[in-house]
């Protein structure tokens, strides 16, 4: 809930925007040690489960959340580090084709949008992540991203605990790329063209 939301609650006389910011840090400190805690995210402040909660959590829920295959966490991020891009982008950092229902599963999940068209011939669509995305991953903003020298972006988005959405089919993209012949293997070497 962001906050413009909360002063909404009470009216500008009784509490101002530093005062709320105050009762804010203070319900942080109040609920410290707890099994919820009060966060900033990007879209405002949440109450969420600690993450040493979730060993418990999970016995409550035992349907596992949907594995995202290395292509999926690729092209997420190749846009979450290099927004806005082209589908044709994508496709140039990774060297293979981006299939449309890796888009479409990421556009699903709201983790990514268009934000925009390159002016360029087809304006093809300029990606970028969303709010959503920052979200589920706890961040406030881009920023908060691990630097690409300290990790591969690939690997950071794989130890990042992506919850299931409901009703989701975990193998959908997974089972489309067998289909296609993909493979979750990065080429190392590149076949060279004939001169």
């Amino acid at each position: 809930m962001s906050l413009s939301e909360l002063r909404k609650l009470f009216s500008e006389e009784d509490v101002s925007t530093d005062d709320l910011r105050r009762l804010l840090a203070l319900l942080q400190l109040d609920w410290r040690d707890r099994g919820l805690e009060l966060v900033s995210v990007a879209t405002g402040w949440r109450f969420q489960s600690r993450p040493e909660m979730q060993r418990y959590l999970s016995r409550l829920d035992p349907v596992r959340p949907p594995k995202y295959s290395r292509a999926v966490l690729e092209t997420l991020a190749i846009i979450a580090w290099r927004q806005p891009v082209t589908r044709g982008d994508i496709e140039d950092i990774r060297g293979v084709t981006v299939s449309t229902q890796i888009v479409r599963t990421l556009e699903e999940r709201g983790w990514i949008e268009v934000l925009g068209h390159r002016d360029a011939p087809g304006r093809p669509a300029l990606l970028g992540t969303t709010h959503q995305f920052l979200d589920d991953l706890g961040l406030k903003s881009l920023d908060d991203l691990p630097p690409l020298e300290e990790v591969e972006a690939v690997d950071a988005l794989a130890v990042l605990a992506f919850e299931a959405e409901p009703g989701a089919p975990a193998d959908a993209v997974a089972e489309m790329e067998a289909a296609e012949g993909g493979t979750n293997e990065i080429p190392t070497e590149y076949p060279k063209e004939n001169d």
